[in-house]
């Protein structure tokens, strides 16, 4: 686990950063929209369903950690290692709906220029987070975390 001062502790959780990418999407097609749009209609149909996939996602996630009572808060001691309901299927789905979320919100938005802002925030989580949760898991759950890495793939 990342040490991390009492100052940062809310700013080390996924949500906040969710909502910086967010913000920053929200600002770039209010006050930078450029003149560029994605088209009427079918934008904002996708964003939509990505947006309702990625909260659907979320919600079959802690429903799972619930069921098998244990955190979901990054960083701290887990009680279980859950790999049933949706974790059979993306090691990340909290994470994985969070980039849904913020990709379909920039297709409504129509904000063109901040399609980037996808790809950065899955690798800044991947940096602040996975790759610290899967260290824990390989050192606390060993063999049925490396049997698990082989059935189960990162995002999808």
């Amino acid at each position: 686990m990342l040490p991390i001062c009492s100052g940062m502790k809310y700013i080390e959780l996924p949500p906040v950063w969710l909502a910086a990418f967010i913000a920053l999407a929200w600002a770039q097609s209010t006050y930078y929209p450029m003149g560029l749009n994605f088209g009427t209609g079918i934008a904002d149909l996708l964003g939509g369903i990505l947006i309702g996939g990625g909260l659907l996602l979320m919600l079959m996630a802690v429903m799972e950690f619930h069921r098998h009572k244990t955190t979901i808060m990054p960083r701290s001691e887990s009680s279980h290692f859950v790999q049933s309901g949706i974790y059979k299927r993306s090691r990340n789905p909290i994470y994985l709906g969070d980039a849904l979320i913020l990709a379909g919100l920039i297709l409504r938005w129509d904000a063109v220029l901040s399609l980037p802002l996808v790809p950065i925030f899955v690798w800044v989580i991947e940096k602040r987070f996975i790759t610290g949760e899967e260290k824990h898991l390989r050192l606390k759950y060993r063999a049925q975390y490396a049997g698990y890495l082989n059935r189960v793939r990162r995002w999808v």
